[in-house]
């Protein structure tokens, strides 16, 4: 097996679909109600564990927007690879990602006005964010791999150096929440800050680095070589970027909702290891019959995403209507079987979709 390539019959990473899928899964289903349980005894912090951490510090769910766009950088030397193999140039594959880069930014402002009810102008969606890091990526991504690492790590470093050494007045934490370099260019962009939640909208600075160190992992898992190697480099690399991230938390602390430099580095080291996992349980020792349903949910990951976003909360209400009456009376239980069957409605579209081959791309 250590021997083996398993790109060799066939360029699809079911890993990297059951990866995906996982990943929108928990987005679709908000951790399938668990952070309800954060205030119950005995369980409050592994339920807090899928919720945002409120500062300095990392939660699992902090992880999950990370995934997202790591794994938007993982398809694309796949994806790009069968256009170029149809004879589209790469000026040609430019104009593609800008065009969809302004889509996804439209999608993103769009998702704002949805959740104000009203014209607004606001960047903090990852829509928005990835519009970005979608662009810087391709701009680098036939680079190489030395040379891709050296442009991330320099992105951080400028992330830190800004965030640290810009002088703003009425500033004196770099760090702080809505007092920062963050803040202040929420201001300039938008005229205001995240409403409380500390977001900000340059957090797709440090974003950069998700979707350029995936592009490397793609590259690793399309490359010729053993399938063990691969785990090996992924792994390897994960552990480094965790035990750097921690590390570098004096000098610039773990904050994902600024991305700080060590947040990126320690989140990228756990994307690298969750995708290193996947890769040997799935591609490498085949087990992949009991990841169909995650692969569904994978190949449909905007629709199922938008649909939460922009139906969900309908699709809640209606759904209420015939479940409430018996779930209401079970408090915090009522509320997790609530947002589970919630799941199970888009993800049994994303099913009929799957089943017609239909995917939806921008």
């Amino acid at each position: 097996m250590t021997g083996q390539n398993s790109l060799t019959s066939s360029n699809r990473l079911t890993s990297l679909d059951a990866f995906r899928g996982l990943t929108m899964i928990l987005l679709v289903s908000e951790a399938f109600g668990i952070p309800h349980l954060r205030h119950t005894p005995g369980l409050g912090m592994f339920a807090r564990q899928f919720t945002h951490h409120p500062w300095n510090g990392l939660y699992f769910w902090d992880l999950i927007q990370p995934f997202f766009m790591f794994i938007v950088g993982v398809a694309m030397p796949f994806s790009f690879a069968k256009r170029w193999e149809h004879g589209e140039t790469w000026g040609q594959s430019l104009l593609h990602v800008l065009r969809r880069s302004v889509v996804l930014l439209a999608l993103g402002v769009i998702l704002h006005c949805a959740y104000s009810g009203k014209l607004v102008w606001e960047l903090w969606n990852v829509l928005t964010q990835l519009s970005v890091t979608y662009i810087v990526a391709f701009l680098f991504m036939r680079k190489s791999i030395r040379t891709q690492l050296i442009v991330s790590f320099a992105i951080l470093l400028g992330n830190y150096l800004a965030y640290r050494f810009i002088p703003l007045e009425g500033v004196t934490d770099p760090w702080a929440k809505d007092s920062n370099l963050g803040a202040f260019m929420d201001t300039v962009l938008m005229g205001k800050l995240n409403n409380g939640g500390g977001w900000v909208t340059i957090n797709f600075i440090g974003s950069s680095a998700h979707t350029m160190w995936g592009v490397i992992a793609g590259l690793i898992l399309k490359s010729a070589r053993p399938d063990m190697k691969k785990v090996k480099l992924l792994a390897s690399a994960g552990v480094a970027g965790v035990a750097l991230g921690i590390l570098l938390n004096p000098i610039t602390p773990i904050i994902k909702r600024i991305c700080t430099s060590s947040f990126i580095i320690v989140s990228g080291g756990f994307c690298l290891l969750a995708l290193a996992l996947f890769f040997w349980i799935v591609d490498v020792k085949g087990y992949k019959k009991w990841t169909t349903v995650l692969v569904i949910a994978g190949l449909n990951p905007i629709f199922m995403y938008l649909y939460r976003e922009l139906l969900g909360g309908w699709t809640n209400n209606f759904i209420g209507i015939f479940t409430m009456p018996f779930l209401g009376h079970l408090g915090v239980a009522g509320e997790m079987i609530q947002e589970t069957l919630l799941l199970a409605v888009i993800w049994s579209l994303a099913y009929w979709l799957y089943k017609h081959k239909i995917v939806i791309r921008i």
